[in-house]
């Protein structure tokens, strides 16, 4: 099946051997509320949906997307055309052609990357807990460049690793947006600690309390910046990007998951070609 007119194909100066695309709803068979395109297998949707849905998603990347267990941590984990589906990890690489790095979220930012060669690909899973990280600051998108500097020196051992960051290429896709995402202090804080800067990407939030509505695509760009990425491009924090209240478009754990009981999940993919 060709790729449905719906889903986001990036925008991006990506090489000619790369492709990527992030779903929405359209083109699946689940029923409500995962209507219609749910691809996650852990939201109490019916199985034989998923796995149509999953099987469309094959067929119109014509490619294999491979599904991780996401925890919302730090694990970057290396794909093949062996690699089985359930892996434990919020990151995934290739730089193999014919399997496509894939994310779920429903809400989180879905990272992708790339460089001019287009020799290596990867996907993050970035919610804010796995962008703050732990005590160490260190997060999933730092564990996905440390990750990828790795395999671009194993295909070129002369590669130096600040050219390697610079040469990268990265896509913010749709994440609950800053009008929507509501979070507490202590979100807050696990940003502003590692840099004062960060406090740009919080507002206080209009009812007031220890309340704040938080930018997730600018805190994933301060990131990137801090570590030399520059050429940045998708999610700029702007509405038709907010998977919360794009709601005909986008699954939104935020929105759905009380009121309905659960939703579904979308895919953010990339692969060799």
């Amino acid at each position: 099946m060709p790729i449905p007119e719906d889903w986001l194909v990036p925008d991006w100066p990506s090489p000619a051997g790369v492709r990527a695309v992030f779903t929405t709803r359209s083109g699946g068979v689940s029923a409500l509320p995962f209507d219609r395109l749910n691809l996650g297998d852990h939201v109490q949707d019916d199985p034989v949906a998923v796995a149509t849905n999953r099987a469309r998603l094959a067929g119109a990347t014509g490619v294999r997307p491979v599904f991780l267990k996401q925890v919302h941590g730090v694990a970057v984990a290396t794909l093949d055309t062996r690699t089985l589906d359930g892996g434990e990890a919020d990151a995934c690489l290739s730089t193999q052609p014919g399997v496509a790095c894939t994310i779920m979220v429903a809400d989180c930012l879905p990272v992708l990357f790339t460089n001019s060669a287009g020799s290596v690909v990867a996907a993050a899973h970035a919610g804010w807990r796995g962008l703050a990280g732990g005590a160490d600051g260190q997060g999933v998108l730092e564990a996905t460049v440390a990750a990828f500097v790795q395999a671009a020196q194993q295909m070129d051992a002369s590669a130096h690793r600040d050219r390697i960051i610079a040469d990268m290429l990265v896509w913010l896709g749709p994440c609950i947006g800053p009008e929507a995402f509501e979070v507490g202090s202590e979100v807050l804080s696990a940003f502003v600690l590692r840099d004062p800067a960060a406090q740009r990407a919080f507002v206080p939030h209009p009812v007031g309390g220890e309340k704040y509505l938080a930018n997730l695509s600018a805190l994933a760009r301060l990131r990137l910046s801090a570590m030399g990425i520059h050429h940045v491009y998708g999610n700029d924090g702007t509405p038709v990007w907010c998977t919360a209240t794009q709601a005909l478009r986008f699954f939104s754990h935020r929105r759905d998951a009380v009121r309905l009981g659960s939703t579904g999940r979308m895919a953010a993919c990339i692969w060799r070609v």
